[in-house]
């Protein structure tokens, strides 16, 4: 399935401007995206609620919990509208509980990981080339595992983590 991407400008902390790629537009005002990569290093919520003006609405582990998130909240306001204008008339209890029945939360409130979390959420060739040259006799769960030591899953799509958990069935033999 092809989604159209937008740019982004997404604003940091103290005003600071960071460029992402392939905002996904949700509603008019609204889009999704990933945290980029050399941002925030320690936060596994790497999906974001974004306002047009560059704030971010609300955090998510997970691209299909954002998208929820987004679609959930979408109805309730013009988001078009100037942040300064939304703060005066949101509701920001109904915003969180309905942002909270799709597991995003504010900014910030996932605390922060041990260690580079940058990319959560991804995985490439070498990592699962790597995990199971390393496996000796393990099987694909265990694999998956041990994987989890370098590449954190939590972030990652259901479909993305089915598609790496088939290639590691596939890599191991077990298919």
């Amino acid at each position: 399935m092809s989604v159209d991407t937008v740019p982004y400008t997404m604003r940091g902390k103290k005003g600071a401007a960071y460029e992402v790629d392939g905002a996904v537009p949700v509603a008019p005002g609204l889009v999704v995206f990933r945290l980029p990569g050399d941002l925030d290093l320690n936060n596994p919520a790497r999906w974001n609620i974004g306002h047009h003006s560059g704030y971010i609405v609300a955090e998510a582990m997970t691209r299909e919990f954002a998208m929820a998130g987004a679609e959930a909240i979408a109805p309730l306001y013009d988001w078009t509208r100037e942040i300064a204008f939304l703060r005066e008339e949101i509701d920001e209890d109904k915003v969180l509980t309905l942002l909270g029945k799709h597991r995003c939360d504010v900014a910030n409130s996932h605390g922060y990981h041990r260690g580079n979390v940058s990319n959560n959420g991804t995985y490439t060739d070498a990592d699962i080339e790597q995990a199971v040259a390393a496996s000796d006799g393990m099987n694909a769960l265990q694999i998956l595992v041990a994987m989890s030591e370098t590449v954190p899953w939590m972030g990652l799509d259901t479909n993305d983590f089915n598609e790496a958990h088939d290639r590691i069935v596939t890599a191991v033999g077990a298919a």
